[in-house]
C-alpha cells in the first residue's frame, strides 16, 4: 500500500513537467512572432523614413531660407494636394476641411446664398441674370440686370469674380451680406440675408403628342425626389413616351442614379463595379416595377459619369434609343472619405459597366442616331424642338414608335 501511494504521488510531478514544456514552446513561438513583427515594423518604419526623406529635406530647406514665417497648415494642405495630384488622376483630390464642407453642401443639392444667378461682365463685375422668387434677394428688391460692383465693401473687379461669389455664399444661414449695386447709373448698398436654397437638378414638362420631357442636370442627393415628382405628374397627365435630356450632365452620385433608374428598368442587377484585384461588386439594382413606355435619351460630349451610366443602362436593357453625339467617356467611380484632420480624400476606386455591356471609360457612348446640334444654344428650361435638332429627332423617333 505504501509503494502504491508513492507511485500515485509521482504522477502529478510528471504532468507538471509536461505543462512546463508546452508553455515554453508556446512562449518561444510568441517571442518568435513578436520578433518577426518588430522586424517588419522596423523595416516599414525605415522604408517610410527613407521614402519621405525628400519631403523632410524640402521642409528643412524652406524653414532655413524662406524670407518670412511659413504658414505650416497651408503648406501641409499644399503637400497633401500635391501628393494626390501626383496620381495623375483628374478625378482624385484632397480637400481641406472648408473645401469638404462646401463639397458636402453641393452634393446634397443645396447651396447657401441669397437667391441670384450671375455672370461676369467684361469689366470684371457681377451681372445679375435672374432673381429667384421667395428668396432674400427678391425680398431685398434686387432685380435682373443689376450689377454688383462690391461685396461687403470689397471691389468685385479687384478681388475677382470667384472670390466675390464666395463672399456672398460663404456664411451661415441668416447672416447678412452687403452688396453695392449699380442700377441705371445709380449706385446704392443693399443688404440681404443668406439662406439655404434647394438647387433644381431635375425638371420637366409635357411636350406635343404627350411626350414627357425630363431634364436631368446632375445627380445630387435630392435629384431622385425631384425626378419622382415630375415623373409621377407626367404619368398622371397621360404621358405616352419620355425624352430624358442628359446633355451637359457631368454625373454625380451613383446612389441617386440607382433610385432614378429603378422605376424605369426591369428587376435584377443593372451595373457592377470592378476593382483593381479583379473583384466585382453590384452597383445598381432594380425591382420588379418598370415603365414600359417608349424612351429616348439625348446626350452630348459633356454627358459624363453617372449620366453615361444612366444612358447606357437604358440602352443595354433595350429600354431607350440614344440620340446626340458621343459622350465624354468617364467610366470610373470615386469614393470620398473624411480624414482625421477634417479634410477629405476623393479617390478613384473602380471601373464600372452594366451587366450587359463593356466599360466605356476613355471611349464614351456612341448614340444609336448621331445628330449634331450645330450653333444652337440649348435652353433646357424652355425646350424648342424647332431649333434644337437633337430634341427634334428624339420626338420624331417617339412619334413613329
Amino acid at each position: 500500500m505504501k509503494k502504491k501511494s508513492q507511485k500515485n504521488a509521482e504522477t502529478p510531478k510528471h504532468t507538471v513537467v509536461q505543462i512546463q514544456k508546452s508553455t515554453l514552446v508556446f512562449l518561444i513561438a510568441i517571442c518568435f512572432i513578436l520578433a518577426i513583427g518588430m522586424a517588419l515594423g522596423f523595416a516599414r518604419s525605415f522604408h517610410l523614413e527613407e521614402k519621405y526623406s525628400r519631403l523632410d529635406q524640402l521642409v528643412s530647406a524652406v524653414d532655413a531660407a524662406y524670407y518670412t514665417d511659413v504658414d505650416e497648415e497651408a503648406a501641409m494642405d499644399g503637400a497633401l494636394k500635391g501628393y494626390v495630384d501626383g496620381l495623375d488622376d483628374p478625378y482624385s483630390q484632397y480637400m481641406t476641411s472648408a473645401e469638404y464642407t462646401s463639397y458636402q453642401t453641393t452634393e446634397s443639392g443645396t447651396t447657401t446664398g441669397i437667391g441670384i444667378t450671375m455672370s461676369v461682365t467684361e469689366d470684371g463685375y457681377m451681372h445679375i441674370e435672374s432673381v429667384l422668387a421667395d428668396t432674400p434677394a427678391a425680398q431685398a428688391g434686387l432685380q435682373a440686370d443689376d450689377v454688383v460692383v462690391a461685396v461687403d465693401g470689397q471691389d468685385v473687379a479687384e478681388i475677382g469674380y470667384e472670390a466675390a461669389v464666395s463672399l456672398i455664399r460663404d456664411g451661415d444661414e441668416d447672416t447678412s451680406v452687403c452688396l453695392t449695386i449699380l442700377r441705371d447709373e445709380e449706385t446704392f448698398d443693399q443688404e440681404a440675408s443668406r439662406m439655404v436654397i434647394e438647387v433644381a437638378s431635375c425638371w420637366g414638362q409635357m411636350l406635343e403628342n404627350n411626350v414627357g420631357y425630363i431634364r436631368i442636370a446632375s445627380f445630387k442627393e435630392n435629384t431622385p425626389e425631384q425626378f419622382q415628382e415630375i415623373f409621377d405628374q407626367l404619368l398622371e397627365d397621360g404621358v405616352q413616351s419620355f425624352v430624358f435630356d442628359l446633355r451637359d450632365d457631368g454625373g454625380g452620385l451613383v446612389t441617386s442614379l440607382e433610385q432614378i433608374l429603378d422605376p424605369l428598368l426591369p428587376e435584377g442587377e443593372i451595373a457592377v463595379a470592378t476593382y483593381k484585384d479583379g473583384t466585382t461588386k453590384t452597383l445598381v439594382t432594380s425591382d420588379a416595377e418598370k415603365c414600359d413606355l417608349p424612351m429616348v435619351v439625348i446626350v452630348n460630349e459633356n454627358t459624363a459619369s453617372a449620366a453615361e451610366l444612366f444612358t447606357v443602362s437604358l440602352s443595354d436593357f433595350g429600354k431607350a434609343t440614344v440620340v446626340g453625339v458621343t459622350t465624354y467617356g468617364k467610366g470610373v467611380m470615386q469614393v470620398t472619405q473624411e480624414l482625421p484632420d477634417g479634410g477629405a480624400l476623393t479617390i478613384t476606386t473602380a471601373t464600372y459597366r452594366t451587366t450587359k455591356g463593356e466599360c466605356y471609360h476613355g471611349v464614351g457612348i456612341t448614340p444609336d442616331e448621331e445628330v449634331e446640334i450645330g450653333d444652337y444654344e440649348v435652353n433646357y428650361e424652355n425646350p424648342d424642338s424647332e431649333n434644337d435638332l437633337q430634341l427634334a429627332r428624339a420626338l420624331e423617333i417617339l412619334i413613329t414608335e
